[in-house]
């Protein structure tokens, strides 16, 4: 159910109704992803002809249209986490302060070299008419991300992202805000996808919103800089960094400009920046 604004300013304060978690744009937006509308998709490869899902094009690319950040390729991946800082997002360059742009940083198991199945979680960071919302989500593609509910986040927290994979169709997700001291976490079983478990990811996302039918990736937010740290893997049982990850920087649809680059930073950080 929908509640008017001046149905909420008849129940709380002038002062309420300006801090009020969630404006009628976010109320919106989250209808929209209790909905299912909201879902990440593997590594895209960037091509200047076109658009490759899946791995055929991945061995020969370090580029994707939706993807930035660092994924390990190997086997025996059960486990992912890393920490970063909650960034300060803008509208872009150019673009309509009242256009919604987004963007998302994530871990993950699965996705890069391996389609059939992604654990992961993360943040999704949306602004729009100057006000910035956070929203903690979990997800096992190919099914929708669905949001946390217990936790907020504010630009500046801290936030630690785990993912534990006990079996190829089963693990647990865990969001962190170390900054206030609060944590989630989800179960799930007997997932439809199974898991590869060939490959570790840190990533920030241009992810996909389903409008009219139609799975479209959302304007691009401007996300500054996101640094994972203490970015680490469970492979075989034991604890490994990022070193010799694959780089993946995120370009244009057709292929051309660079959207989001993304490097290494010693043995456990991965730096995404928006260019």
């Amino acid at each position: 159910m929908k509640f008017t604004t001046a149905l909420i300013a008849s129940l709380l304060s002038a002062s309420e109704v300006f801090a009020a978690p969630r404006t009628l744009a976010r109320r919106e937006q989250h209808e929209k992803r209790l909905a299912g509308a909201r879902g990440s998709r593997p590594f895209r490869a960037a091509n200047v002809t076109g658009e490759v899902d899946g791995p055929s094009e991945q061995q020969a690319t370090t580029t994707s249209t939706n993807w930035a950040g660092a994924a390990l390729d190997s086997s025996g991946f059960t486990g992912v986490q890393g920490t970063f800082t909650v960034p300060s997002v803008s509208t872009p360059p150019g673009g309509n302060s009242g256009t919604a742009y987004s963007a998302s940083a994530w871990v993950g198991i699965d996705g890069y070299t391996c389609s059939s199945a992604i654990l992961q979680t993360g943040l999704d960071f949306t602004i729009q008419n100057g006000r910035v919302s956070y929203d903690a989500w979990y997800e096992w593609y190919p099914a929708n991300a669905v949001d946390f509910s217990g936790i907020s986040f504010s630009a500046g927290d801290s936030v630690k992202l785990t993912i534990v994979a006990t079996s190829k169709t089963s693990g647990t997700a865990t969001i962190q805000n170390l900054s206030k001291g609060t944590s989630v976490s989800h179960t799930f079983s007997g997932q439809s996808g199974t898991l590869c478990e060939t490959n570790a990811e840190w990533i920030v996302e241009d992810f996909e919103e389903i409008s009219g039918g139609q799975a479209e990736q959302v304007p691009f937010a401007d996300f500054g800089t996101i640094s994972f740290s203490s970015a680490t893997a469970t492979k075989s049982g034991s604890t490994v960094g990022v070193s010799g990850a694959d780089i993946i920087d995120m370009t244009s649809s057709n292929g051309g400009s660079t959207v989001a680059s993304a490097s290494l930073s010693g043995a456990s950080g991965v730096t995404v920046k928006y260019v």
